[in-house]
């Protein structure tokens, strides 16, 4: 059993240091946000995670979870002191490292013993360098009885199924200049039993980056060419799935929307652009990937103005706000630019999310009108969006929201429904990058496929 301190209790410091408890380790939760640690040791999680709450309350009822803002209470003793703090974008898309930089100070006043202190954040490459030369300056007095080594462990964590990701990781990243170091973290995972990798600092911090990137444009690919498929009358859900069985392919992110969003594609692709702008590199392909994603939700919103003439006092219901099902997350989410464009644009806007709503009342603009269920999104409405595939969505009764709606319009922003069975069901429906009435070749072709 480990001692571990985990400097911040958001999304990645909280889902990380539950799981290293429930592994068996001592851990400690650290934030300097007094409110969100007593809510925590209430019991109350400030994030939604599918599974994250029963965890935290076995090991916090175990003894092996606990949660302060004192960094005295927390780092003397510690093995490891993880570093999962916030890295907001700044104003000219590069991260903003002030939190890493006052977390790697404070550690550096109250380390006791050897504590290897392990940068959990997505971090722009050569940070290693900067939090052990904050540390190291920082030690003053401190040097007599305290060490420390420094490792990059970038997480690879899905919102909707972090905690899965945690325990089934594909990979374990680490990097040093201390390979002692890295293979003691490496043996914090060890009963996780994933490939590992051990690498240098910048390697490992650029490593997460390239991650994001690639997945990022590979969305950004899918939606150029679900826009061409819109112009030509190709069906890009079958066009991916054709892709998708070449195995140097695969058929991974390529699912056509209205683009990425949350705390890490958009933000982490602008920093990596950021990067290589500051090193006279140009980053033509990054840069292209954020247009393309900005052009997803513009495109999107232009179908529904087609759709129906004009947006103008139309009544428009919002199926899903998050930027992604299983999370309330609504950073970056593709619902924010494309509700405000058409309030801008004279619309009247009615949404409901399953469980995003307080962090959307927040967020959207104002005139917004927020339900309680799908069915008083589609009242009186002229059209429906659905813009997150929640399953609820999945599973809504369309004959009654038929009959609730004054026309029946569906623009499907994730190309979550059968074009064909809306056609059936008596909507106009019009989705991403699929003709508006069912290709029956591509249909048929689908469904021999799924039968085997």
């Amino acid at each position: 059993m480990s001692k571990i301190c985990v400097v911040g209790t958001g999304y990645v410091g909280l889902v990380t240091g539950t799981c290293l408890a429930d592994m068996g380790n001592e851990v400690i939760g650290l934030d300097i946000d007094a409110d969100k640690i007593a809510r925590l040791q209430a019991g109350e999680l400030p994030i939604y995670e599918p599974g994250l709450e029963e965890l935290v309350k076995r090991n916090v009822e175990a003894g092996r979870l606990k949660f302060t803002t004192s960094y005295e209470e927390a780092l003397p003793g510690a093995d490891f002191a993880f570093i999962a703090v916030g890295t907001p974008q700044g104003e000219d898309g590069s991260a903003d490292l002030k939190y890493v930089e006052k977390a790697a100070q404070s550690i550096a006043h109250v380390i006791k013993g050897h504590t290897i202190i392990i940068n959990k954040s997505t971090v722009p490459i050569g940070t290693g360098d900067l939090v052990a030369g904050i540390v190291d300056r920082g030690m003053n007095g401190n040097r007599d009885y305290a060490s420390f080594a420094v490792v990059s462990n970038p997480e690879f964590l899905r919102e909707g199924s972090a905690v899965y990701d945690f325990t089934h990781p594909d990979r374990i990243v680490l990097g040093s200049t201390d390979r002692a170091a890295a293979d003691r973290v490496a043996e914090l995972y060890s009963a996780l039993k994933a490939p590992t990798i051990i690498t240098d600092l910048r390697t490992a911090e650029m490593i997460k980056y390239a991650s994001n990137a690639i997945l990022a444009t590979r969305i950004s690919f899918v939606n150029e060419i679900a826009q061409i498929c819109d112009a030509l009358g190709a069906d890009v859900s079958v066009v991916a799935e054709g892709m998708g069985y070449d195995k140097r392919i695969g058929p991974q992110f390529l699912s056509a929307g209205i683009g990425y969003g949350g705390s890490c594609f958009p933000k982490d692709v602008k920093a990596l652009a950021h990067m290589a702008e500051t090193i006279n590199c140009h980053p033509q392909l990054l840069l292209a990937v954020m247009d393309i994603n900005q052009d997803a939700r513009r495109n999107f919103v232009r179908k529904i103005e087609r759709g129906l003439g004009s947006v103008t006092n139309r009544k428009i219901g919002v199926w899903g706000l998050a930027f992604k099902p299983n999370t309330d997350d609504m950073r970056e989410a593709p619902s924010l630019d494309i509700i405000t464009a058409l309030i801008r644009k004279g619309a009247e806007v009615k949404v409901y999310d399953p469980v995003a709503m307080k962090m959307a009342r927040k967020l959207l603009p104002g005139g917004v009108e927020f339900c309680n269920d799908p069915y008083s999104v589609a009242t009186d409405a002229d059209a429906v969006l659905l813009l997150t595939e929640w399953n609820e969505f999945k599973q809504v009764d369309f004959g009654r929201v038929k009959q609730l709606m004054n026309q029946p319009w569906l623009f499907d922003g994730r190309n979550l429904y059968n074009p064909a069975d809306m056609e059936k069901l008596g909507f106009k429906y019009e989705s991403v990058g699929r003709p508006v009435l069912a290709n029956e070749k591509s249909v048929s072709r689908r469904s021999k496929v799924e039968s085997h």
